[in-house]
């Protein structure tokens, strides 16, 4: 006996995907920087040190003096000795204006005049200490300083991007069939 048969036979589809990948490219530029430092301003006042030494009495002392010290000198003895004189003389006169009182006045004035002044020796090479005057001032120095400020400028840059999407292509590989068959 035959029975009669269905035979089915089926195909499934099938589905291609094709894909191309994507890129991204990001790219970022460094920045624009400026920097510009101003001279700082500077002011510097000198007052100079001063140094004084007055030898003018260590050279007194050692008889090397100055013609117009030696004239002052000179002019003030003359006047010193011209009243010594001037003193003298008075006193002289004035003993001699006595002579009747007997006190033996041309024995006293011819001892006087006899005898000179007495004479005093040292050694006039060597200036007495202290006799050099010193004197320093220092001086001053001020320095006045202002710094300024830096000048900074700066500009960030946008960075670059690129992108290339990616690609997906989809398709039927194959299409679904369905056979039947008698028999």
């Amino acid at each position: 006996m035959n029975v009669p048969q269905i035979r089915l036979s089926s195909l499934p589809a099938k589905i291609q995907i094709d894909t191309q990948q994507g890129a991204v490219s990001i790219e970022q530029p460094k920045g624009t920087l400026e920097i510009e430092q101003p001279k700082a301003d500077m002011n510097i006042t000198r007052i100079p040190g001063k140094l004084t030494i007055d030898q003018t009495q260590a050279r007194a002392d050692v008889d090397m003096k100055s013609v117009r010290k030696r004239n002052e000198e000179a002019a003030q003895l003359g006047k010193q000795e011209l009243l010594s004189g001037i003193a003298k003389r008075v006193q002289d006169g004035e003993e001699l204006m006595r002579i009747e009182n007997g006190f033996g006045a041309i024995s006293s004035i011819s001892k006087r005049a006899s005898e000179g002044p007495s004479k005093e020796f040292g050694l006039g090479f060597i200036p007495k200490a202290g006799s050099v005057k010193v004197s320093y001032d220092p001086g001053r120095v001020d320095v006045k300083f202002d710094p300024n400020k830096p000048k900074i400028n700066y500009q960030a840059n946008k960075p670059l991007i690129s992108i290339q999407p990616t690609k997906v292509n989809v398709s039927i590989a194959q299409y679904a069939s369905l056979e039947i068959d008698f028999e």
